[in-house]
């Protein structure tokens, strides 16, 4: 190479690098730029002397950077949880797609449509304004991550090992003085749309139609075993022999029991505890004993009336499809036990939110 190629090459060289360096000045300056909108951004509504209503559309990425209190109030988690869950769905396969001729969605948009979803009783139209994407973007990302959230059951829903039976019982009997008892039990109602197959079957006692939910409760209110599907036409002692529950509870209650209503027997369910039927004649020890499962059945009226007025998708499953009740339905259950522990004081009932009218008698 002889010496003018190389002082050319030295000069291409040289330009280049000058090149490289004045694109990677102006792409930092672009994302610092990009840094400081948003601080101003998050710092407008911040100073807001009252509570923000978050509207993003293209600015959605400022919601992960507003305060706890400010985020908790749309998504009903706190930050802490939203990235425990974000982490737990992107291990499940929750990937930002783009589909042909469709914008890209990023994974941490994906997951707080579906919290909107879950948390509020707005349809798409809703999501698709706030977060400025089509109604069918919306529709797709929130089904995509009910799919994968589905089917993480042991990760959210456990039955309790020995250690923990054995500190259950100690708090249900300081809670209500009965021996013995792990949890309660309960169907719970949730409405929907009459189904086009045998759409007879899911009229209810209370006249409407509903898929029923079967749980049983911790001392805290979590959720240790759900049944998730039956229509509302089933009672409560059919649903729970329909169960998984039912074929495995010998294994699973051993010496334990559970607290239970009328609508169980003691002959084919021997491991509840059920109040007598009071005729006026009860004798008062018999009175003495209704009155404390009376008082341990709390637990589960409470989950219930939490989970729904936290999770207010639940307390209304119409206009949506049959094969997606059942997901969205294990969804809310998975989330209250997920926030239990953390902002469990309910801002609308500080003394505990009511159960409404959908137990199933």
């Amino acid at each position: 190479m002889d010496e003018s190629t190389k002082t050319c090459l030295m000069f291409a060289l040289s330009e280049h690098r000058k090149l490289m360096d004045r694109f990677l000045v102006h792409i930092n300056e672009e994302m610092e730029e990009q840094k400081k909108r948003t601080r101003i951004a998050t710092a407008a509504m911040l100073r807001s002397p009252h509570r923000v209503t978050l509207k993003t559309g293209t600015k959605w990425e400022v919601m992960p950077n507003t305060d706890d209190d400010t985020f908790f109030h749309p998504f009903r988690v706190t930050k802490r949880q939203f990235d425990f869950l974000l982490m737990v769905l992107q291990q499940q396969g929750l990937k930002r797609q783009k589909a042909r001729g469709q914008p890209t969605v990023p994974i941490r948009m994906k997951v707080l449509m579906f919290l909107w979803y879950m948390a509020n009783q707005n349809g798409f139209r809703d999501i698709s304004d706030k977060f400025d994407v089509s109604e069918s973007t919306a529709h797709k990302s929130v089904l995509e991550v009910l799919a994968i959230f589905s089917t993480l059951g042991p990760s959210f829903i456990s039955w309790p090992n020995a250690g923990r039976k054995k500190a259950s019982s100690a708090a249900f009997h300081k809670l209500c003085g009965l021996q013995g008892i792990i949890g309660a039990i309960d169907g719970c109602h949730i409405k929907i749309n009459r189904p086009n197959i045998r759409g007879g079957d899911y009229m209810n006692s209370q006249s409407f139609y509903s898929v029923l939910l079967q749980g049983i409760v911790d001392e805290r209110g979590r959720f240790i075993d759900i049944f998730v599907g039956p229509p509302g036409k089933v009672d409560d002692a059919r649903l729970l022999r329909a169960s998984n529950f039912y074929a495995d509870w010998q294994e699973k209650m051993v010496e334990y029991s559970l607290l239970g209503d009328s609508a169980y027997t003691r002959q084919a369910d021997p491991f509840i505890i059920m109040p007598k039927c009071d005729n006026g004649d009860l004798s008062e020890d018999d009175q003495l004993q209704n009155s404390r499962i009376s008082t341990g059945r709390v637990v589960i009226d409470q989950a219930f009336g939490r989970m729904k007025c936290k999770w207010r998708r639940m307390r209304d499953l119409q206009n949506t499809r049959l094969e997606n009740v059942v997901m969205i339905i294990m969804a809310g259950c998975f989330l209250h036990n997920m926030c239990i522990g953390d902002n469990e004081m309910c801002e609308e009932h500080p003394q505990g939110c009511p159960r409404q009218a959908d137990d199933n008698v």
